[in-house]
């Protein structure tokens, strides 16, 4: 079933893209990508193979471009957001490695998960190795603000992450503390990402939880899209096996909005599958069935929009230019795109 695509209403009809974004921040990227790799050398040969095999394995790199779009809007013209920015990328990465083994995914990007190739016990040291480089990264930008951002963000990341892990399986799991979890394991880390840029070029108070909020928001947004793709896209297009989220009994949007309008057959369905007992593909299908007859990826996407709609609305405050215009367009493309 091919992905819906939902876009914001735009003022010139043109469909929304992350082009803008990757033009802003394209010089910026460049000296970052620099920094990851020389930050992800060690003399421990694994190391450095399998942060690359992640690292360079496509991504949209949204994050670390929160920070570099962020100083841009902000008229920042040093070079402290490059290692800051790598640090969010090594902080991110460090998740994705420990995720996949928590998960035990076989796909990520569409490539095999390290922990497939490598294992699970080089990918966790691995991970750990990385989220020591974002640190050193912090401590040598010399900000303990930043510090405080940053290192703030990475225990939430944890506790999202682990909140979402007592709440697997659970199927009386509701949207509160659902979106409870998405904030902690996914916008935490883009609120810091934006927040910083406007740290380290001394802005306001009001400009920096102004960043905040974009970059939270937006997280909220990306997230929950993700969370409907796992079941209106397929394995080629997400880059990870269709309905990962449906066998690991993970309780999405999706989930609990068709669990919620869902006559007692249908609850009884969820209630074995989200258990566990019901995970083959015919299940799936049905899953998938019974999600589209209740609208409810139709309506993850729309609560999705809502909260890309909160994120432009928080750049009001700065002007209008080719900045904010691409962090606009990142936003809309955040839930618009079906990948």
């Amino acid at each position: 079933m091919p992905a819906d695509v939902i876009p914001l209403p735009r003022k010139d009809n043109a469909p929304a893209s992350l082009e803008p974004m990757l033009g802003l921040t394209a010089q910026g990227m460049n000296a970052v990508n620099s920094v990851i790799l020389a930050r992800m050398q060690s003399d421990i040969p694994l190391i450095p193979a399998l942060a690359g095999h992640l690292i360079s394995g496509g991504g949209k790199r949204l994050r670390p471009m929160l920070t570099l779009a962020g100083a841009e809007l902000v008229g920042y013209n040093g070079t402290r957001h490059h290692k800051l920015a790598t640090a969010v990328e090594f902080i991110h990465t460090a998740t994705l490695l420990h995720d996949d083994v928590v998960d035990g995914s076989d796909l990520r990007r569409g490539k095999a998960a390290a922990n497939i190739i490598f294992g699970n016990p080089a990918s966790i040291l691995v991970g750990d190795f990385l989220f020591s480089r974002a640190f050193e990264l912090m401590v040598e930008d010399g900000s303990l603000k930043v510090l405080k951002i940053l290192s703030g963000a990475s225990a939430i990341i944890a506790e999202g992450e682990v909140d979402q892990l007592t709440a697997q399986r659970k199927i009386d799991t509701s949207e509160e503390h659902y979106l409870q979890i998405i904030r902690a394991k996914t916008a935490a880390l883009f609120a810091a990402a934006a927040r910083v840029a406007a740290v380290v070029a001394e802005c306001s108070d009001e400009q920096e939880q102004a960043l905040d909020e974009y970059g939270r928001n937006l997280g909220v947004a990306f997230q929950l899209v993700d969370d409907a793709i796992d079941y209106d896209s397929d394995a080629a297009a997400m880059g990870k096996d269709r309905g990962d989220d449906f066998r690991e009994g993970k309780m999405t949007l999706p989930v609990i909005l068709a669990y919620a309008r869902g006559s007692e057959e249908e609850r009884a369905f969820w209630k074995a599958a989200i258990a566990g007992h019901r995970t083959s593909d015919a299940d799936l299908d049905h899953a998938i069935a019974l999600i589209g007859s209740h609208n409810a990826v139709a309506d993850t996407r729309a609560r999705a929009r809502h909260f890309a709609q909160r994120a432009i609305d928080a750049l009001s405050i700065f002007p209008d230019g080719k900045a904010r215009q691409a962090m606009v367009q990142a936003a809309e493309f955040s839930v618009s795109r079906g990948y």
